[in-house]
């Protein structure tokens, strides 16, 4: 639940981002630009109806399969949801300082050629795009593979909106303690500590499936400390990739994971540093 909560609230503050962006822009513009306000609202009902066809599908398709193909299914979209996190946070990383600027840039220039339709139809890619993720990541968590949605579950989403929607306002007033830096330097360690949780997920059930030899069944067993199959435990183990007992495989792909992104991180920072390097012989 506690998982549900942290994705459903940081990606609904990045979409919200995006949506006060745009909305500031065109309410606090002249009476041209206010016109395209009932557009950009148009964008965010298609955005959210999109992503709620999605995880309808999801849903839907889980409870068609059955047996093997449930599985390699279910390890896929584990994977692909480590994938997409990761993905994320670069992406986020290499655009968070231009953001507004390059959306404000895109709504001037629909606004200029009257192009209302076209602001719907970037509102409602932004917002897709946002919700697709947040269901795949979702899914990807546990939400709905059992072919239903507990309602404990949808309790969780409306949380993590709530608390999206308190953070966002906390963050509109600024300070240096609470800001968006802060926000997104915070939430991108977050989202990688629990990327890595979903990688050793998709180790497990790939073990579970015989795809992947253990190597060494069990490397230490720490659950004296701290049992992974506790309440607290299995929190911690879905946030951090955290094993109570295991395997070698487990622990080599926990260090592959975090030497790749590491690789990732350095290269996106490099392309960012615009201090020009000394040529070598």
């Amino acid at each position: 639940m506690g998982q549900v909560i942290f994705i459903v609230w940081r990606e609904s503050v990045e979409a919200l981002l995006v949506v006060g962006i745009l909305y500031a822009w065109l309410k606090n513009g002249d009476a041209v630009a206010r016109k395209g306000l009932p557009y950009l609202w148009a964008g965010v009902a298609l955005g959210l109806l999109a992503a709620c066809g999605l995880g309808a599908a999801l849903v839907g398709f889980t409870d068609v399969l059955s047996g093997s193909a449930q599985d390699y299914f279910q390890a896929a979209m584990v994977l692909i949801a480590c994938v997409l996190i990761v993905q994320m946070v670069i992406w986020m990383k290499h655009h968070a300082r231009t953001l507004k600027h390059e959306m404000e840039a895109s709504l001037r220039q629909r606004a200029e050629a009257a192009n209302w339709w076209g602001v719907t139809l970037l509102v409602a890619l932004a917002i897709a795009r946002e919700g697709s993720e947040t269901v795949i990541f979702l899914y990807g968590l546990g939400f709905g593979q059992s072919g239903h949605v507990a309602p404990s579950m949808v309790g969780a989403v409306f949380i993590g909106l709530a608390l999206a929607f308190a953070t966002f306002y906390l963050l509109q007033l600024g300070g240096k303690v609470f800001s968006w830096r802060l926000f997104f330097r915070v939430t991108e360690i977050m989202l990688l500590l629990l990327a890595a949780g979903l990688f050793e997920t998709g180790i497990d059930k790939l073990i579970g499936m015989e795809l992947l030899p253990t190597l060494n069944d069990q490397l230490w067993d720490s659950s004296a400390l701290l049992d992974d199959s506790s309440t607290f435990g299995s929190l911690v183990a879905t946030l951090t990739g955290y094993r109570a007992h295991p395997s070698l495989t487990n622990l080599l792909a926990y260090l592959v994971y975090w030497v790749v992104v590491w690789a990732l991180l350095r290269y996106t920072s490099r392309r960012l540093d615009p201090r020009p390097r000394p040529e070598t012989a």
